[in-house]
């Protein structure tokens, strides 16, 4: 439990520094732009390794048994999230009309797990990443734009489009191949 607790506050600590431009300014000034990108691909790279195999690793502990239906209604939040992703990376109405679809993302992904999971490391994981991405979507309101997450132009309908069809393809694929392979276990009954 100690790595994915570790692992999170890696993941988690390395994205909450946009939410304190002092200490992002200090860290570009002395690292310059580049050196402070790479810092930040380097230690979020090192959380998520942690976090995964401190996850796999984590003992069962069962704080609750969920029903059988959370599955259900787990898979149906997840529906969107992968849609939100790629909306994220490419520009549309979708992206022009959710504003921060990548926390979206994030939150929804959490919160569906939250309900589909009563074991203490899910517990802990993501109600972090959950409380993490309400923060950063409060926190986006009240700072200056970064410059690390470009804002691009809204796109065609065509870019919708790839979104929705994309993050379905994507999600039928975790759904039935990648979350098995990845996690370990089928989201399907």
């Amino acid at each position: 439990m100690t790595l994915l607790i570790i692992g999170i506050i890696v993941m988690i600590g390395i994205h909450l520094v946009p939410a304190f431009p002092d200490v992002r300014e200090r860290l570009i000034g002395q690292l310059g732009q580049n050196g402070y990108r790479l810092l930040f691909s380097v230690v979020s790279t090192l959380g998520l390794v942690l976090l995964i195999w401190g996850f796999a690793r984590a003992p069962v502990i069962q704080v609750w048994v969920p029903p059988d239906w959370t599955r259900y209604v787990a898979m149906v939040l997840m529906l969107p999230v992968f849609v939100l992703l790629i909306a994220a990376y490419v520009p549309g109405q979708i992206k022009a009309k959710v504003k921060n679809p990548f926390l979206d993302a994030i939150s929804t992904w959490a919160l569906a797990h939250l309900i589909a999971n009563g074991d203490l490391a899910s517990i802990i994981l993501f109600g972090s990443f959950l409380v993490y991405s309400v923060f950063d979507r409060i926190a986006l309101k009240r700072r200056p734009a970064t410059g690390l997450v470009t804002v691009a132009e809204t796109g065609q309908g065509r870019n919708d489009v790839i979104a929705v069809v994309g993050g379905l393809l994507l999600y039928v694929a975790f759904l039935v191949w990648l979350h098995p392979l990845l996690i370990g276990t089928s989201p399907l009954p």
